[in-house]
């Protein structure tokens, strides 16, 4: 429909054209020069509405936009003027070509601000503004004295068959004005604003009137058409102003659609910051920071600001009450979020519900918050709440929520079916309203729940600690996912331990004097693994294998292999003294990158490392002597002069065609290691 009433006059004007009869002349001054007067005046007004908007904004395409209907309003005056037989007696050149000399000059302005000037040449431009729109004034001036005074170039009125100058005039315009309403339209797609809509409408029908100034006749009606398309175009977007003026009851954001991006985002920015403005006044008045008084002085600062009317006010405080409402509601569901998280987290019940309250605390940030657990079958509530024990009991005895006399809320939960504790929260003095009561409901079953979960994870860390290392188990219950097939190439440290001479003990001895043997030794050797956070990987048979800095990074995973070997033959040593015939432990320490990560197949898996690195760790250890800790030369570097070794020299091992370097590790200097009967500082 609107393409369709744009091609409406130009098909009028194909009609006129091709039929002249259809042309009827009508000359009549005074009509002639009131509307064209009066469409001046319109253009005037917009310019002036626009100006004041480019220079509260900083914007070029405003200025542009400006001048464009500064300049038509300027030559339309002047063609008013020179109307004849109305001020003046007779025609001149100035009458004749005013009209599209203006049209087509505001078509230039009109297509540079459809045009995305850089920053830099923006700048220049409102730099310029006041010398340029002085400049325009002048021409237009130039103009008039050259018009009346009959000076060249307007000092001969053209003959009515000498139309080529006013056509290529005319064209000029029609493809400026065109230019730039295409531009404007594609804005628009952007930006569905009804100034945007106006401005292009406006110079879509200018264009048009550009074509008929070309075409048509003096004072017939294809002449008069053009300055019916002038007065349509300016007074559509004079039009537009006014409704949305009688919309918003303001002018201070009329224009701002029309804008550059620049402004868009701004103006976005602004109103953004006086809406969060308002919130976070609307969340100190409800907290009791803020007066009724200062609130709404607040309110009156920010319409003064934003030159709001009383009902644009009205609805920013009501869409920031909205807004603050929704965050409200948003920090309180993110409790329930929180406490759902820590649930996954190994952690005694005492600290759960420590993490739990400080959640809810922080998101119902006006309430009391506390959490009671039943303890050897009596309920026990913090110290605010203790008053009202009576009423917290009597939730929990019924199984529902019961408000107290402060009204505090009391909403009892259960873990498999037995009262577990209350979730006591409320405003001081004050009720707990119907939404909250429904999220606090929410909360104490997430409560139950994630008190539920915390104890199975914790009774599987419990098992798993039997079966694997610490770390690995913590991994796991904390994140599944980590047992996906799959590794990694870190560095690592191996150490390799196993019992010389268990074989021929074996054969010596009875099964419960072997499992004894084994399990008081693995106990020592597992202790000092683990006690300076190593990995158990593997037992096998009478062997045990441990890595250092996988999973968990230690930057220090060569010392702590020392450490750990150290000690295990140290306690081993001192189990054997009371115990002549038992094995001793040979252990074999070495450095270098390997493959960690979950090997196996789907059904079982297991924890490991892979690699030449680990295997000359294996190798080591059964190089040692029974009480010996061997490491490898890379293991030796990373002690550095810490370390007391003896070099064993170049050892040739199996599965290797390269000799390794060997040093047999006895001691660590600065610290206190018994190994044997030698203590080493």
């Amino acid at each position: 429909m609107w393409v369709a009433h744009l091609a409406a006059p130009l098909a009028g004007l194909a009609v006129l054209a091709a039929r002249p009869e259809l042309d009827h002349r009508w000359q009549h001054g005074p009509s002639h020069f009131w509307l064209v007067l009066a469409v001046s005046a319109v253009s005037l007004w917009l310019a002036i509405v626009i100006n004041e908007a480019a220079r509260r904004r900083s914007d070029v395409r405003l200025l542009l936009v400006a001048f464009s209907f500064l300049v038509a309003a300027a030559f339309l005056g002047l063609h008013a003027v020179a109307t004849p037989a109305v001020l003046l007696g007779g025609r001149n050149a100035g009458f004749t070509y005013a009209s599209p000399a203006g049209l087509t000059l505001a078509a230039v302005f009109a297509a540079a601000s459809a045009t995305d000037l850089s920053a830099r040449r923006s700048a220049a431009v409102l730099r310029w503004s006041g010398p340029l729109r002085a400049a325009l004034l002048l021409v237009v001036g130039g103009w008039a004295v050259a018009s009346l005074a009959g000076l060249p170039p307007l000092s001969r009125v053209p003959g009515a068959d000498e139309n080529t100058p006013m056509v290529l005039i005319s064209a000029a315009g029609v493809i400026l004005f065109g230019v730039a309403a295409v531009r404007y339209y594609l804005l628009y797609r952007k930006r569905r604003a009804v100034m945007l809509l106006s401005v292009v409408t406006a110079y879509t029908l200018l264009a048009e009137a550009a074509v008929a100034m070309a075409v048509g006749r003096s004072w017939q009606a294809s002449w008069w058409e053009w300055h019916l398309l002038m007065a349509a175009g300016f007074g559509y977007v004079a039009y537009g102003a006014w409704v949305q003026y009688g919309n918003e009851g303001a002018a201070g954001g009329l224009f701002a659609a029309v804008g550059t991006e620049d402004t868009v985002r701004r103006l976005r920015a602004e109103y953004g910051a006086a809406l969060e403005a308002l919130v976070d006044a609307l969340h100190r008045r409800e907290s009791g920071r803020l007066t009724e008084q200062q609130m709404a002085a607040t309110t009156a600062r920010l319409a003064e600001r934003f030159e709001l009317t009383e009902g644009q006010t009205a609805v920013l405080g009501r869409a920031a009450g909205a807004l603050a409402a929704e965050r409200d509601q948003i920090r309180k569901l993110g409790a329930l979020v929180a406490v759902g998280h820590d649930s996954r987290v190994i952690l005694t019940d005492t600290e759960l519900l420590h993490r739990a309250v400080t959640h809810i605390a922080r998101a119902f940030d006006r309430y009391d918050v506390g959490v009671g657990l039943v303890e050897e079958n009596d309920l026990t509530l913090p110290a605010v709440f203790r008053s009202e024990q009576d009423v917290a009991r009597a939730a929990l005895a019924a199984g529902t929520p019961v408000t107290g006399r402060s009204g505090t809320l009391f909403l009892p939960f259960t873990v498999k079916g037995h009262p577990a504790g209350v979730l006591a929260a409320g405003p001081p003095g004050d009720r707990v309203p119907d939404r909250d009561a429904a999220l606090l409901a929410s909360l104490a079953s997430q409560l139950a729940i994630a008190l539920e979960n915390a104890r199975l994870y914790h009774r599987l860390d419990v098992l798993f600690r039997q079966y694997m290392s610490p770390d690995v188990a913590t991994a796991l219950v904390a994140d599944p996912s980590q047992a996906a097939l799959g590794g990694a190439v870190v560095e690592v440290t191996s150490l390799f331990a196993d019992l010389r001479g268990f074989t021929t003990f074996s054969e010596q001895s009875t099964p419960g004097q072997i499992v004894e043997m084994l399990n008081r030794y693995f106990d020592v050797a597992t202790r000092a693994v683990l006690g300076q956070n190593g990995t158990v990987v593997q037992f096998v048979g009478d062997a045990l294998m441990a890595l250092f800095n996988a999973p968990a990074r230690q930057p220090d995973h060569a010392l702590r292999a020392a450490r750990a070997a150290l000690r295990m033959q140290s306690e081993v040593d001192r189990i054997a003294a009371g115990c002549p015939g038992w094995p001793r432990f040979r252990v074999g320490i070495n450095t270098g990158e390997a493959l960690v990560g979950n090997i196996g197949g789907e059904a079982l898996r297991n924890f490991n490392a892979m690699g030449d690195a680990v295997n000359v760790a294996a190798r080591l250890e059964t190089s040692a002597e029974p009480g010996q800790v061997v490491i490898g030369a890379a293991t030796r570097d990373l002690l550095g002069d810490g370390a007391r070794v003896e070099p064993l020299g170049d050892l040739r091992v199996k599965g290797r065609s390269q000799p390794v370097s060997a040093y047999v590790l006895c001691g660590l200097r600065g610290e206190d290691e018994w190994h044997g009967s030698t203590l080493i500082n």
